[in-house]
């Protein structure tokens, strides 16, 4: 028999412990932190550079950006999305990364960039002032007007103005499309749903006779139901004053111009952006560039030679063709509305 361990002979095995224990602690809280994510904004670039990207869209908009049942995702802003991350990547002379996506639904966007959940997010992301305050915005990459989606058989809407005598119009609760409908035609019948996928669908059953939105978004869902619908034009019917500034009759509704979010704290990574988007829109020689292939694959032949037609047309109010990197819009002065106009 061996004799009786001493204290003094126990202290080597308590501290062996005790350092294990405290190993085993260390090792949880890290990978705690790993499961909540990263907390500081990444850089686009170093992403790119490591191999592994992280790219915000919508998962919910045929078009635009949707996930397929086998989780691939597809449409024009996830198109923009890769041409963008693989053309920094052949800048940087490193292999095209890996990409995951994340759905980024609209009230999200700010806090997962800030959160450094994203590189970066190209999701129908309408450049604004308030916006431009929280993140950094390259593009524009799409100029968007709002416009209305009717059924293909019904010859009853052809314009704005064709909306009254109890027509009934559907958008999403509370959006300032429907609501810059309802102030130019109060006669007008506003049916508020939680969802444009649920406008639509009424819209199938004849529930509603339009639905209003961006056009790009309506022309989305046009081309994912061929021969349904048709998209409708939307400019002023009169003069109006909307949020204090003026609007003239014959002017489009509601411009939008859609840009990638990025992190404020990386201006090289939104410059890099802006130059993949520059060359994404290069037309060679007899040929497309590969940004009209994309909106074309997007919302169809048909749609963007309409809007191209429109752009073209002499004194028109619309443009087509977006300049990457110029935010001047966002200081353009407003006309204030004359006293009496409401």
């Amino acid at each position: 028999m061996g004799r009786p361990a001493t204290p003094t002979s126990r202290r080597p095995l308590q501290r062996a412990s005790g350092i294990g224990l405290l190993a085993l602690i260390l090792a949880l809280v890290a990978g705690t932190l790993a499961a909540c994510g990263n907390t500081e904004p990444r850089n686009l670039i170093d992403s790119i550079r490591s191999g592994s990207v992280v790219l915000g869209t919508k998962f919910d908009q045929p078009g635009l950006g949707i996930r397929n049942p086998d989780k691939s995702v597809t449409g024009f802003d996830p198109s923009v999305s890769t041409y963008v991350v693989n053309h920094v990547a052949d800048e940087l002379g490193v292999d095209h990364p890996e990409i995951r996506w994340r759905e980024t639904p609209s009230a999200q966007r700010e806090t997962l960039i800030d959160n450094g959940e994203v590189d970066m997010i190209a999701a129908t992301y309408s450049i604004t002032a308030a916006r431009a305050k929280e993140v950094a915005f390259a593009g524009p990459y799409l100029i968007n007007y709002q416009g209305l989606l009717v059924r293909e058989d019904d010859d009853t809407i052809s314009s704005l103005s064709d909306l009254s005598a109890g027509k009934k119009l559907c958008s999403v609760t509370g959006s300032t499309p429907a609501q810059n409908v309802k102030s130019q035609l109060p006669s007008v019948q506003l049916q508020e749903y939680d969802s444009y996928s649920s406008c639509v669908e009424a819209l199938r059953r004849g529930k509603v006779d339009a639905l209003t939105t961006d056009e790009v978004i309506l022309a989305g869902y046009a081309n994912f139901f061929p021969g349904e619908f048709k998209l409708v034009g939307m400019s002023y019917l009169k003069d109006a004053c909307v949020k204090d500034s003026l609007k003239k009759a014959g002017q489009p509704f509601s411009t939008e111009y859609y840009g990638i979010g990025m992190a404020k704290e990386y201006p090289e990574a939104v410059t890099a952006v802006n130059e993949a988007l520059d060359a994404m829109m290069v037309t060679p020689p007899g040929g497309e560039s590969p940004w009209d292939r994309a909106l074309r694959d997007a919302i169809g032949n048909s749609t963007v030679d309409s809007m191209i037609a429109r752009a073209d047309a002499p004194d028109s109010q619309y443009k087509f063709t977006p300049d990457p990197g110029d935010l001047g819009f966002l200081d353009s002065p407003s006309t204030p509305c004359p006293p009496g106009l409401s």
